[in-house]
């Protein structure tokens, strides 16, 4: 479905992404793994279009799209989750969905598929007019993925969609992505919760500098004494369980290091 073949991204002076190379099946969901500034936000930003690569090629089954503009590769299929959910906070839930449907013109199929949203996201239903800046953190998420579902995305990208929620929360979270990526969805998702992702992908890359220092199947990397150590807190070690107790959280502004 994408490929990736020696993407070089800079920020002025700063060398982001340094010779990616790494391709990802249909239907399958990739976890980026790395520390803050590791280039994980890079990457997904790279991937829609919003930061544009120096080099290397980008393909999307086998049509380049990285020097297209990002509505355009929106309109190919690629849409993005951002760090952060950022919401049209004085906007309605209703009215963020139809944002996310901006590309599309059948009423009747947005309707549908807008149905489709809250039975995915129960919390969000019976919520239709409520402001979205009033949700909680873990409703925000639910929202900015089900805004960006409404694009009828091939492949949907999630930056960090653990960011502020409680690990009840992050757990429910995974299990429906884990729930879309059965569906046919392709998705690639940066996260710091290495063990969830790892345990709901079918792949997985790590990413160390702007560079991509490990990549193979979610059971070999949990296997990988690096990953185990820098990544899920044991070496040598069966994986660590997380803690499913605790509730949400208020959403929390917090900017990328990425």
């Amino acid at each position: 479905m994408l490929r990736f073949e020696g993407v070089n991204t800079f920020y002025g002076p700063i060398h982001a992404l340094k010779g990616v190379s790494f391709h990802v099946d249909k239907g399958a969901l990739v976890a980026v793994l790395g520390a803050n500034g590791a280039g994980k936000t890079t990457l997904m930003n790279t991937t829609s279009g919003l930061v544009r690569a120096r080099s290397g090629q980008i393909f999307l089954e086998g049509r380049r799209i990285e020097r297209l503009p990002p509505d355009r590769i929106v309109r190919l299929g690629i849409t993005q989750v951002p760090e952060g959910r950022q919401l049209f906070p004085d906007l309605s839930v209703v009215e963020n969905l139809r944002m996310g449907a901006y590309i599309r013109r059948n009423g009747a199929a947005l309707r549908r598929d807008m149905s489709e949203v809250f039975e995915r996201f129960p919390a969000l239903n019976g919520r239709g007019r409520q402001i979205a800046g009033t949700l909680s953190g873990g409703e925000q998420q639910m929202l900015a993925i089900g805004r960006a579902l409404m694009a009828r995305p091939r492949v949907l990208l999630l930056d960090e969609p653990s960011l502020g929620l409680s690990p009840l929360l992050v757990r429910q979270l995974f299990d429906r992505l884990a729930a879309l990526s059965h569906e046919g969805i392709t998705m690639i998702v940066a996260e710091q919760n290495a063990y969830l992702s790892l345990e709901v992908a079918s792949q997985g890359i790590v990413l160390e500098t702007g560079r991509v220092a490990l990549m193979g199947s979610s059971d070999e990397l949990r296997r990988t004494d690096r990953v185990r150590q820098l990544y899920l807190g044991t070496k040598g070690k069966a994986d660590p369980r997380p803690d499913d107790t605790g509730g949400d959280v208020p959403d929390a502004k917090r900017g990328s290091t990425d």
